[in-house]
């Protein structure tokens, strides 16, 4: 049975690839520190031997006596909440980590894909992003730490793929959101649903007019699956171009959790995106990959995970 290693796997995304890649017959091998991951994502394979669980750093793989086939490289702090308490953690995930599960492709003649970012477009001056867009980042702000990890993750598997030659594929994730998402996550719908389900004022920062674009989870593991499985090594976005503002966001969270929380305003994080829409022709063309998934149905699922969570 082939294998998949997954970095990261223990994470929100991560979780969802290990239960996709099993599906489709494949062996998962999961390395990942905890940082932010959670076990419990991974509880229903406890005691299945097609997943296998290394509880360590990606920087330092374990030697794997099986036959790789893919690895794909998930391990990071994904929200600002994550990303501003790990700063760090997320450079060396950006950099170290990239290096350890590349040389493990290397070594197994692996395909490798990098997990990289929306925000490697920064706050940009082009819209919707198209991949060709090289960005608008601020290097010294508080959230260079995750844009540039990510950048410099981009560099280093497209050196290994040019001078070293391993398979490499590159995947720019935009907002993705769905079951197993944790209710302190830091980023907007988990925010807002944890605020409504528990009463709270739901919080905007800035004035709720910067815009984002929301994928379900499902739709965002079959895009990546399918890069995965591809011979494509320039970076792909995977994403939903629906677009919303914050407000609007905040609105259908209330009405789809029946919420009478009150809307409350705080001041704009620094660097702060105002808008994100993802050019998805490329996905289209080369993956006939489209999302599915409308964003009502999408909430409707996660609000109802999370209040299994809160129970």
């Amino acid at each position: 049975m082939d294998v998949v290693v997954i970095s990261g796997g223990s994470g929100f995304v991560g979780s969802h690839l290990v239960d996709a890649v099993v599906a489709r017959g494949f062996r998962a091998v999961v390395i990942d520190n905890l940082l932010t991951g959670n076990p419990r994502n991974l509880a229903q394979w406890d005691g299945d031997d097609r997943v296998l669980v290394y509880h360590q750093d990606c920087a330092h793989p374990p030697a794997l006596e099986l036959p790789v086939r893919y690895v794909l490289h998930f391990a990071s702090p994904a929200s600002p909440a994550d990303y501003l308490r790990y700063p760090l953690e997320t450079l060396a995930a950006g950099a170290d980590g990239t290096r350890g599960m590349l040389e493990l492709a290397r070594r197994h003649g692996a395909r490798f894909l990098l997990a990289s970012t929306s925000e490697v477009y920064g706050d940009p001056l082009v819209h919707p992003q198209v991949e060709t867009y090289y960005g608008n980042v601020n290097p010294i702000g508080p959230r260079s730490v995750y844009d540039e990890a990510k950048r410099f993750a981009e560099s280093v598997t497209m050196a290994y793929h040019r001078a070293l030659g391993v398979n490499t594929g590159i995947v720019r994730l935009f907002n993705t959101y769905g079951p197993r998402m944790r209710l302190n996550d830091g980023r907007a719908i988990p925010n807002f649903v944890y605020q409504a389900l528990t009463g709270q004022p739901l919080t905007l920062y800035g004035d709720g007019s910067m815009t984002r674009s929301f994928c379900y989870v499902s739709d965002t593991v079959e895009g990546v699956l399918r890069l995965a499985m591809s011979e494509i090594h320039d970076p792909v976005n995977i994403g939903n171009p629906g677009e919303y503002t914050i407000l609007e966001l905040a609105q259908r969270v209330r009405a789809a959790t029946g919420s009478a929380s009150p809307l409350v305003y705080a001041p704009a994080m620094q660097d702060d995106p105002k808008v994100r829409r993802p050019d998805i022709a490329r996905a289209r063309d080369l993956l006939d990959w489209g999302p599915t998934i409308p964003l009502d149905q999408g909430l409707a699922w996660t609000i109802a995970a999370f209040k299994a969570d809160l129970a």
